[in-house]
C-alpha cells in the first residue's frame, strides 16, 4: 500500500516537471504557493488513504465507514460533497456575470435540504444498509427495482463526472500550466487511489477537510471584501449595480430565466434532485443510527447554507474588483482570463496576494477531488451491490462482492479520465442540468414512493421510473442547448431548457397508474408488506447498527 502511494507521489511530480505548457507561459507567471499547497494537500490526503486502507476490511467499512461517522462529521462530509466546483466556481462566476439570477441557483441547491431533512433522512438510515435502492426494493422486487436504481444512479454519476472532470482539467490548466490531458489524468489516479484503498472512510476525511479549507478560504475572502466597504452589505451591492455594464438590472430577475415554466422546473430539479442523488443518499448509512442522520442534514444544511450567502458576497465583490482600473491584470482581450468561472480565483489574488491565491486554488482542487471520489464510491457501490450482489450473484460472498467493488472503482476512474478528455471542446453546462433532472425524475419518485405509499408494486415503480428516466433524457436532447446549440438544429424540438417539471409529472403519473391497475397476487403481496417497512421505518428496529473496530 505505502509503495502505491509513494509511486502516485512521484508520478504526481513528473506530471507537474512535465507541464511548463505554452497555454499557461504566455499568460501568467507559475504559481508556486499554488503548487506547493497542492502538495500539501496531496501528501495529507494520502496520508489519510493509508491511515483508513488499514481500518476498511469488510464490505460495510467500504461502503459506509462502518457506520462510525459522528453526525457532525456527517454534516461536514455531506456539506464537502455538496460544495463542488460547480458551486464554488459556478455560482461566485454567475452573480459575477448576471447578479441576482446567479442566487436563483443557489436557494435551488438549498432548498432541497428541508425535503431530506423532514421526509427521508431518518427513515434512510433504518430501511437501507449501503445504497438508497436497499430501501426502494425493500418490499419490491429485487431484480427490476435494483437494476433500474443502479441505472439511474450511474446515469446520474457518469453525467456529474464528466462535468467535474473537464472543470478539473480546465482549473489545472489555467492555474498550473499543465496540460488538460495530463491535469485530467491526474484527478482520475488520485481518486481511484483513495477509493480503492480507503473507501468510505477515506473519502469521507478528504471531504472534511476540504469543507473545512473551503469554508475558511470563503470566509475570509468575504470578510476581506465587505472590510472594503464598512462591513456593509448594502453599499457592496450599490457599488456592484455602479461597476457592472448591465447597471441595476443585475439586481433583478429574469437574467438567466425568462418565464414561469422555466422557473418552476429548475426549481424542481435542484430541490428534487438532490434528494435523489446517490453520493448524498449514501452518506446517510455512514452514521450509527437515524438520530445522528437527522443530525447530519442539521449541520450539512447549516454549513451549505452559509457557504450560499458568501458566494453572493463573493461574486458581488468580484464585479467590483474585477471591473476596476486594478483588475485589468485578469482581463486577455476583453474577457476574464480562464472564463467567468474563474471569478472567485481571481478575487482570491486581489484580496489575499499569491500566497492565498495558491490556497484557494490548492482547495478547489481539492474541491473536485473530493466530489469525484464521492460519486465513484456510489457508482461503485451500485455496480457491486445492487447489480452485482443483489441481481447477477445473489449467493456471492462478501470478498467477492469488495472484488467487483474496487474493479468497479478503477473502471469508472478509467471511463472518467476517457470522458473527460473527449468532452473538453463540448459544451457540458447541460450534464450538470440532466444529472439532477435524472435524479429527479427516476431516483426520487421511486425512493419517495416506496417509503410514504402503500400502495405502490414492482410493476409501478419499474415502469415508471423508466418513464421519467426516458422522458428527462430525451427532453434535454431535443431541448435548445444540446438539439441547437451542440447539434446545430435551427429551432428546438423542446422549447424549455430544464424538462424536470415534465419528467417529474411523467415519473410520478406512470409510477400511481401502473401500481394501482396492478392487481397480481404479488401486487397485493408488497402492499401487506408496507406495514412491516412502515414499523422499521419509524422505529429503528431491525437496521443496522454501526460497526465496532
Amino acid at each position: 500500500m505505502f509503495r502505491v502511494l509513494a509511486l502516485i507521489s512521484v508520478f504526481t511530480v513528473a506530471l507537474f516537471a512535465a507541464g511548463d505548457a505554452t497555454f499557461e507561459a504566455t499568460k501568467r507567471d507559475l504559481n508556486i504557493p499554488a503548487i506547493i499547497m497542492f502538495f500539501i494537500f496531496v501528501g495529507a490526503t494520502l496520508g489519510i488513504t493509508y491511515w483508513a486502507a488499514k481500518r476498511t476490511k469488510s464490505a460495510s467499512d467500504f461502503y459506509t465507514a462502518g457506520g462510525g461517522i459522528t453526525g457532525f462529521q456527517n454534516g461536514m462530509a455531506i456539506a464537502g460533497d455538496y460544495m463542488s466546483a460547480a458551486s464554488f466556481l459556478g455560482l461566485s462566476g454567475l452573480v459575477y456575470l448576471k447578479g441576482y439570477d446567479g442566487l436563483v441557483y443557489a436557494v435551488g441547491f438549498l432548498v432541497g435540504w428541508p425535503v431530506i431533512l423532514f421526509l427521508m433522512a431518518e427513515k434512510l438510515r433504518n430501511l437501507g444498509k449501503y445504497t438508497f435502492a436497499d430501501i426502494a426494493a425493500y418490499r419490491l422486487g429485487q431484480k427490476e427495482i435494483r437494476t433500474l436504481a443502479s441505472l439511474g444512479s450511474l446515469a446520474v454519476v457518469t453525467l456529474y463526472l464528466i462535468a467535474q472532470m473537464v472543470g478539473s482539467g480546465k482549473l489545472i490548466q489555467v492555474l498550473f500550466g499543465l496540460p488538460y490531458e495530463y491535469a485530467v489524468i491526474l484527478v482520475g489516479v488520485m481518486m481511484i487511489v483513495y477509493v480503492t484503498f480507503g473507501g468510505m472512510l477515506a473519502t469521507t476525511w478528504v471531504q472534511i477537510i476540504k469543507a473545512v479549507l473551503l469554508l475558511s478560504g470563503v470566509t475570509f475572502m468575504a470578510f476581506m471584501v465587505l472590510s472594503h466597504f464598512g462591513f456593509s452589505f448594502e453599499t457592496l451591492a450599490a457599488k456592484a449595480v455602479e461597476s457592472h455594464t448591465l447597471g441595476q438590472d443585475i439586481m433583478a430577475p429574469g437574467g438567466f430565466i425568462s418565464d414561469p415554466v422555466s422557473a418552476i422546473s429548475l426549481g424542481m430539479a435542484l430541490m428534487l434532485g438532490t434528494a435523489g442523488l446517490p453520493h448524498v443518499l449514501m452518506r446517510f448509512f455512514t452514521v450509527g443510527n437515524a438520530k445522528e442522520a437527522r443530525k447530519s442534514v442539521v449541520y450539512a444544511t447549516g454549513f451549505i447554507g452559509y457557504f450560499y450567502l458568501v458566494i453572493a458576497v463573493i461574486g458581488l465583490g468580484a464585479i467590483v474588483f474585477l471591473n476596476s482600473p486594478e483588475g485589468a491584470q485578469y482581463f486577455t482581450d476583453g474577457k476574464l482570463f480562464g472564463g467567468n468561472n474563474m471569478a472567485a480565483i481571481h478575487l482570491s489574488h486581489v484580496v489575499g496576494g499569491n500566497v492565498f491565491l495558491g490556497f484557494i486554488s490548492a482547495v478547489a482542487f481539492a474541491t473536485i477531488l473530493a466530489v469525484v471520489s464521492g460519486l465513484t464510491l456510489a457508482g461503485a457501490s451500485a455496480i457491486s451491490h445492487d447489480l452485482y450482489a443483489s441481481v447477477i450473484n445473489p449467493n456471492c460472498t462478501e470478498e467477492q462482492e469488495m472484488k467487483v467493488s474496487k474493479r468497479a472503482v478503477i473502471t469508472i476512474g478509467v471511463v472518467g479520465v476517457v470522458l473527460g478528455i473527449a468532452f473538453e471542446q463540448q459544451n457540458i453546462a447541460f450534464m450538470v442540468g440532466l444529472a439532477f433532472a435524472i435524479a429527479a425524475s427516476a431516483n426520487f419518485p421511486i425512493l419517495f414512493l416506496s417509503i410514504y405509499w402503500s400502495k405502490l408494486t414492482t410493476r409501478g415503480a419499474f415502469i415508471g421510473g423508466l418513464i421519467g428516466l426516458i422522458t428527462a433524457v430525451v427532453l434535454v436532447i431535443v431541448g435548445p442547448i444540446v438539439w441547437v446549440q451542440i447539434l446545430g438544429n435551427a429551432e428546438a424540438l423542446f422549447p424549455y431548457k430544464h424538462p424536470a417539471l415534465f419528467s417529474v409529472s411523467a415519473a410520478f403519473i406512470g409510477i400511481w397508474f401502473f401500481s394501482i391497475t396492478d392487481k397480481s397476487q404479488r401486487a397485493k403481496d408488497e402492499t401487506k408488506a408496507f406495514e412491516a417497512q412502515s414499523v422499521r421505518a419509524e422505529t429503528g428496529f431491525g437496521a443496522d447498527g454501526a460497526v465496532d473496530h
